[in-house]
C-alpha cells in the first residue's frame, strides 16, 4: 500500500498543478492549484476530484486536462 507522504509526493509528481490531500475519514482528494476558467468548468474539467483510495484517485486524474492552464 504505501505510506501516505510517499504515495502523495508520487501522485503530485506524477499530476503537477493538483495538490492532494487525505480526509480523516480516509477519501483521497485531489484540487488544482490554479484557477480554472468558467468555459473550463462549462466543458467539465473538475476543482477537486475525490476517490476512495490512491489509485482511484490516480484514475480520476488521468480523465483531467492537465498543464497550467488544463491543456491535456
Amino acid at each position: 500500500m504505501g505510506d501516505f507522504a510517499d504515495l502523495k509526493a508520487a501522485i503530485e509528481g506524477e499530476f503537477p498543478g493538483w495538490q492532494v490531500w487525505r480526509s480523516d475519514a480516509g477519501r483521497w482528494y485531489a484540487t488544482r492549484s490554479g484557477d480554472l476558467s468558467d468555459s473550463q468548468l462549462a466543458a467539465g474539467y473538475a476543482m477537486t476530484v475525490a476517490a476512495d483510495d490512491s489509485a482511484g484517485l490516480r484514475r480520476l486524474l488521468l480523465d483531467q486536462p492537465r498543464g497550467e492552464h488544463g491543456d491535456t
